[in-house]
């Protein structure tokens, strides 16, 4: 069994074992990080030796951290990064380069079909009719996109939205609300096999997902990272947020979509939406403004530069063909946009 993880903003580490009678067998440990003493590694391959094969990730971490030598230095990985490793082994995870990605960037859409093709993408994609596809949206129109289980009430000022001309949607996914314009936002989804996370936790498949885009961002200058659970942040300010959707139709797959401000009309941001003190009060800030720092002001770059050099990432890393959304998607998303997601029942679910 062979397993990969790649460490967001570090290194490789690679794992190759057996099982036999319920055990681990003959691993093997191996990647481009660094580490001190050289019989470290020895240490790290007997740790893992024998261990029950169910053990979890933190289960195989204690193991290895209990006989590292006195004085080991591991740069570019943990021992959290090699229990995580073996689980993907023994989960027979994929990796990235093990699939052709396809693009779709297609031209501005309503934000209720906007929630509709993640729906339909994701299905087709645990269905597998569909390849693993990286879609960069375009809006038609200003929108607040609720979590699939926030109140509408308590996140919404009506008024406001009223006022200013904002659509409010809800989408399947958990996590916040968010602040939308045409031109202002950059919004992406993944829509990917379930194996592409295997052994992963549910916190760790955020980090593992987002990390082709903090490289981008690297390439344009801005030092990002991953932020527990689900922010992208900068030295300057949070820039974006990501929430998931497991599916489990067919061979199961995962929405992981990412919303970052590439400039933000603030005041309008807080005439429309309910931010209150504690939702700020763990965010390090009292002003609801200072939470998100636009791409604009950290790149310079136009906001059609700034999807081109992350498109140009992706592609470098993973590979990437243009593609489309087919007519039989766009049929199935324009049906669900109507009856589901431009419902008030559907809206107003969580009051």
């Amino acid at each position: 069994m062979h397993g990969e993880y790649k460490v967001p903003g570090g290194k490789l580490v690679v794992v190759d074992l057996e099982v036999e009678d319920g055990r681990l067998k003959d691993v093997r440990v191996a990647g481009d990080f660094f580490l001190e003493p050289d019989e470290a590694l020895l240490a790290i391959n007997r740790a893992l030796e024998g261990a029950p094969a169910d053990t979890d990730a933190r289960g195989l971490a204690g193991r290895v951290e209990a006989a590292l030598p006195e004085g080991t230095v591991m740069f570019g990985f943990t021992a959290d990064a090699v229990g995580v490793a073996v689980r993907r082994a023994l989960a027979h995870a994929t990796d990235w380069t093990d699939y052709d990605w396809q693009l779709i960037h297609e031209g501005p859409q309503p934000p209720a079909l906007h929630m509709a093709l993640d729906e339909v993408l994701t299905e087709e994609v645990a269905l597998g009719r569909r390849p693993p596809t990286l879609r960069v949206w375009e809006w038609a129109s200003p929108a607040v996109i609720i979590g699939s289980f926030q109140s509408l009430r308590n996140e919404v000022d009506p008024e406001g939205a009223e006022r200013h001309g904002v659509e409010v949607v809800r989408r399947i996914s958990g996590g916040g609300a968010m602040f939308v314009e045409p031109g202002n936002t950059i919004t992406y989804s993944l829509y990917v096999p379930e194996s592409l996370v295997s052994g992963l936790s549910f916190a760790d498949s955020y980090a593992y997902l987002d990390d082709w885009v903090l490289g981008a961002l690297g390439d344009m200058g801005i030092s990002a990272w991953y932020q527990p659970l689900n922010d992208i942040a900068t030295d300057a300010g949070k820039i974006g947020g990501a929430a998931q959707k497991r599916v489990v139709t067919g061979a199961g797959a995962v929405l992981h979509h990412v919303t970052m401000s590439y400039d933000i009309d603030a005041d309008k941001m807080v005439e429309v939406l309910r931010i209150g003190r504690e939702k700020l009060s763990d965010k390090g800030t009292r002003n609801a403004k200072k939470r998100v720092d636009p791409l604009r002001r950290q790149t310079g770059l136009a906001r059609a530069a700034v999807i081109d050099r992350m498109i140009a990432s992706f592609r470098e890393r993973y590979g990437l063909t243009d593609g489309k959304v087919t007519e039989e998607e766009a049929a199935r998303a324009q049906r669900l946009a109507e009856a589901k997601f431009g419902s008030r029942e559907w809206t107003t679910r969580v009051p």
